[in-house]
């Protein structure tokens, strides 16, 4: 199995204020409270990616069901502020860790911001939420807003809390959070004609060209 990007290139850096309120606000704003998540990221002009990512995982299904969900979304300007661990993730034979990767951004049950501050508030400064895929969030309040911490480096803010969805609430955030990616098997790629494959011996695994982990 080849290695994941370094834990460096999950992490982003802040991006300029006044562009990433604006981009969670566009999101919020295109967004229809009696659709479900699944709908409403498809809607949102700032989460292509998101919407292609929940397809590519096969998640689909999964995210338009009653729930409720909530979801920390990624905005594309998150996904696109680290592009090799985002390359790596599309890649069709890297379809499980993508389906990591998402699930970790998703919390069962509805919880809004305001149920985000009284956890941390609760526990000292700092709050812990289970997410789908099985590990951790952390939160905290810096200057008055929610920020969220995966492993590996990565983090974000809440820049748009509370947008409704029918079958939960969405918070956009402007990092991409990533779990510990546990190992699994790629994604087999189709088959091709017998009379037109090479020999397995020539052939390069698909999932080779994701950058290596730093040592």
């Amino acid at each position: 199995m080849a290695a994941t990007p370094s834990a460096a290139l999950a992490s982003s850096a802040a991006a300029d204020a006044e562009s990433t309120v604006a981009e969670a606000e566009a999101a919020a704003e295109a967004m229809v409270e009696s659709w479900n998540i699944v709908q409403n990221a498809t809607k949102s002009p700032e989460h292509n990616t998101l919407a292609k990512a929940i397809v590519a995982a096969g998640l689909t299904q999964t995210l338009s069901a009653p729930g409720p969900f909530t979801l920390f979304a990624p905005t594309d300007q998150a996904f696109a502020a680290v592009p090799p661990m985002t390359n790596y993730l599309m890649n069709p034979v890297n379809k499980p860790a993508l389906a990591q990767v998402l699930t970790y951004h998703v919390v069962p049950g509805k919880i809004t911001a305001e149920d985000l501050y009284a956890k941390i508030e609760a526990g000292g400064g700092k709050a812990t939420l289970t997410t789908v895929e099985g590990q951790t969030l952390t939160f905290t309040e810096v200057q008055g807003n929610i920020k969220v911490d995966g492993t590996q480096g990565s983090t974000g803010y809440v820049t748009q809390p509370d947008v409704d969805q029918s079958n939960g609430v969405i918070h956009v955030v402007n990092g991409l959070l990533l779990p510990e990616l546990k190992p699994v098997k790629p994604e087999p790629v189709a088959a091709a004609p017998a009379e037109a494959a090479a020999p397995a011996t020539e052939a390069a695994p698909a999932s080779a060209d994701a950058p290596a982990a730093a040592s």
